[in-house]
């Protein structure tokens, strides 16, 4: 086949051939422009006497062609930039021509001043539309931009696709699309009135209220959102109108990552949670994200973790001297570390990167790290927070989000780390489960030690004082979308499956945040505190787990199959609340909240024990951890933890076990 035979060919081959085109297309615009200047009774020979012309056109025109980067473009992506390359090197070239004709005719044979004129405006026609069509011939698509033509349309078996947003990024998805030949696009739907029932690349544009309109005449089984400027809540709006429609929808990522190159405008996505939310992120305070991260030393444990690997890629950005990656999971701290590593590289910035394989566990190597780097600031995002995992693993609980923090906390304080950090839960007040519980004892330990100016620490036989320089801040907050554990994953892969979908309960509601967000909002916090301080990040309204399911079926373009409708394609089960699960999450422990210069974090005043009466239970409970007595571990948290109501039976695997081998 001809188009294959010209797309193989060796580079220069190709290249000549479009040299030996021009020089055609060059003498065809000459003899042209005599032909219209002088019409068909009086028009010359071209071997005639004005042969010297015919010589030297292409002699102007090829080099200032070669100059100008014509025979460097690739015909398949043709676009404005190579129109635009085109004009200016037919312009000068006829420019040089008609001085060579203006010093030429006044020694030999008068050429008509018209002439040039001609030629120039042929030239642009032939040797710019040769290009453009040569590209729809290699691109296999002639009538791509012409569906609005009647007996152009074909069925291609291509995915027939809206566009949602005739603006910048929907024209480049649809130029992308065309060129992938994975979807094809039939339309254009947007809000502004005055393109309403216009043609734009081709596609005619349709009014939001003309959508059923839309999918009857052209078909379209998907509508693709490229609106990646608008705000959230603007974004919300749209999905809930298009929701009634039986089609799915998707977009393209937000104008963050396409500004910074993580993603491509044809990078198609399922919708973002996060849009139907509908909330619009707060603008970051400069100063506080900069405070306790520009020019030192931080320390992240949890590194490779859902929250600690966004505090690392959003602290990476603010300019500290070291990053020190603290994960136990070896494949986790990995990927962590070549994302880093190669935003490192791809921006030129200047920040040493330190993988640490180690456990929060482990004091004395917590210690040797913060002593040897100097650590200024420690984030502490390791935590186990799977509500029914941990309820089933009492003592990893205890010994990981307690003991993990306190090791961490203590080791800060003898270095004399200046911040610490700790990313707590919503769980943690008045928690039902295991999980909940140890966050909150870990919150009361920052809390403790935070008002103590030199505390003898937990299990230092010598009792030995430390002089406390560190400023501890806690951070609680709600669900992240997209975390280890997420409903939100779980919702997608099932509605891949076919369903059903599975909710624990049909009144359940949970606070949610996008995790980007959060972590942002976490620095902010930790530069504000002024020791023992616990913040508590607005979380917007709750919401029913059960109406994201529906609404997150909906927009795959899916029906909800019910006792209503029978004939859905998704059904819903409840299967019924977990170990440890509450219906409702709560923020606060008490009503006494504080704002503060951020009008999205709060401060809240809750109450703790004091060290030493926190010490003596803290031994208490890890030693009945070590004893496997989950029954003293659920009394001794009982009476430690304020509000602290489990109400369930201890389904620790182990004390189950025992109970069925005394």
């Amino acid at each position: 086949m001809m188009r294959n035979w010209l797309l193989q060919l060796p580079r220069p081959q190709k290249r000549l051939l479009q040299v030996v085109a021009d020089v055609f297309l060059v003498w065809l615009a000459l003899y042209l422009a005599f032909l219209i200047r002088l019409g068909v009774e009086e028009m010359i020979t071209p071997l005639g006497s004005h042969l010297w012309l015919f010589i030297c056109a292409p002699i102007v025109a090829i080099p200032l062609f070669v100059r100008f980067g014509m025979y460097r473009a690739v015909m398949r992506y043709f676009g404005n930039d190579a129109l635009i390359a085109i004009g200016k090197a037919v312009s000068l070239s006829a420019l040089i021509l008609a001085l060579v004709v203006y010093w030429y005719s006044n020694h030999q044979n008068v050429v008509p001043r018209s002439i040039i004129f001609n030629y120039w405006w042929l030239s642009l026609v032939l040797i710019g539309g040769l290009r453009l069509a040569m590209r729809h011939y290699f691109l296999g698509d002639w009538f791509a931009a012409a569906q609005h033509v009647p007996f152009t349309r074909r069925d291609d078996g291509l995915l027939k696709v809206a566009v949602y947003g005739a603006g910048a990024a929907g024209n480049q998805l649809v130029a992308a699309l065309r060129l992938a030949k994975v979807m094809r696009p039939v339309a254009f739907i947007d809000d502004d009135v005055s393109i309403a029932d216009r043609v734009i690349s081709g596609l005619h544009v349709f009014a939001p209220k003309d959508i059923q309109q839309m999918l009857d005449l052209t078909g379209a089984q998907e509508v693709l959102l490229a609106i990646p400027s608008s705000a959230r809540g603007r974004r919300r709006e749209i999905l809930d109108f298009l929701e009634r429609f039986p089609i799915h929808v998707r977009s393209v990522p937000g104008f963050m990552d396409l500004a910074s190159g993580r993603v491509k405008v044809d990078d198609i996505q399922e919708v973002d949670v996060a849009d139907l939310l509908g909330r619009d992120p707060v603008p970051a305070q400069p100063e506080l994200l900069q405070r306790c991260i520009a020019g030192q030393t931080i320390l992240v444990t949890g590194a490779g973790g859902s929250i600690g690997s966004e505090l690392c890629r959003q602290i990476l950005m603010l300019g500290p001297i070291t990053l020190i990656l603290f994960e136990h999971s070896e494949y986790n701290l990995y990927s962590i570390l070549s994302e880093l590593e190669q935003r490192v590289s791809r921006e030129s910035l200047s920040v040493r990167l330190l993988p640490i394989l180690g456990s929060v566990r482990n004091q004395h190597q917590l210690y040797e790290v913060m002593r040897t780097w100097h650590v200024d600031t420690v984030y502490h995002a390791a935590a186990y927070k799977h509500v029914p995992m941990v309820e089933h693993n009492i003592a990893e609980g205890v010994l990981n989000n307690v003991i993990g923090t306190l090791n961490t906390a203590q080791a800060a304080l003898q270095v004399g780390v200046s911040n610490f950090v700790l990313i707590s839960t919503d769980k943690a007040v008045r928690p039902t489960n295991v999980m909940g519980s140890t966050k909150r004892l870990a919150e009361m330990t920052l809390q403790a030690l935070s008002c103590e100016l030199a505390p003898v620490l937990f299990g230092d036989s010598h009792k030995v004082s430390q002089v406390n320089k560190t400023r501890f801040t806690m951070v609680r907050f709600g669900n992240v979308l997209g975390s280890s554990g997420s409903v939100i994953p779980l919702f997608h892969k099932q509605i891949k499956a076919g369903g059903p979908l599975t909710v624990t309960h049909p009144k359940i509601t949970r606070y949610f945040m996008t995790i980007p967000e959060a972590a942002q909002l976490v620095i902010q916090a930790g530069s504000m505190g002024r020791g023992g301080d616990v913040f508590v990040l607005d979380m917007g309204e709750p919401v029913r787990i059960v109406e994201l399911a529906e609404k997150m079926i909906h927009l795959s373009g899916l029906s909800v199959r019910s006792e209503k409708s029978p004939r859905g394609d998704i059904a819903i089960e409840f299967s019924g609340l977990r170990p440890g699960e509450k219906l409702y999450e709560e923020l606060l422990i008490g009503d006494n909240v504080v704002a503060t210069q951020h009008p999205m974090i709060m401060s809240a005043n809750e109450d703790y024990l004091v060290w030493d009466v926190l010490k003596e239970r803290l031994t208490e409970i890890l030693a009945a951890v070590e004893a496997d007595d989950y029954g003293r571990v659920r009394q001794l948290l009982r009476e430690t933890v304020s509000g602290y109501a489990p109400d369930g039976e201890i389904v620790d695997w182990i004390y189950q076990q025992q109970r069925l081998d005394p």
